[in-house]
């Protein structure tokens, strides 16, 4: 009896150690699959941005703009920041920045 006491208990550290094995892969699988899922998904939706993942980097797709339709939209911001910008010592011989009108070209404006 001494003798099948030890088989047995020779077999138990090995059935836990396979035990131990078969979790660990099992939760391996589990999130090597959601891992999988969620790049899947992330590629997805950047393929709809135009970003596509490729072995070299990352590309990005640029969407065709005529020439006449980017020169308006640069005009645009250039205009639009000229006109919210303000330049506290600029004088010009041309305009008054402030707004108002150089009806007294020559003279001197005095501060009180």
């Amino acid at each position: 009896m001494a003798r099948s006491k030890s088989k047995g208990s020779n077999l138990l550290p090995l059935i836990l150690l396979l035990l131990f094995v078969a979790v660990l892969a099992v939760i391996g699988y589990v999130v090597y699959t959601i891992v999988q899922d969620v790049s899947k998904n992330t590629r997805a939706k950047m393929e709809r941005k135009h970003i596509a993942f490729t072995k070299d980097g990352m590309k990005v797709q640029v969407r065709e703009m005529q020439d006449e339709q980017y020169k308006d939209r640069t005009q645009s911001v250039l205009v639009n920041m000229w006109n919210h910008t303000k330049f506290p010592a600029y004088k010009s011989r041309l305009w008054d920045m402030s707004g108002e009108k150089e009806a007294n070209q020559g003279v001197e404006k005095r501060k009180p």
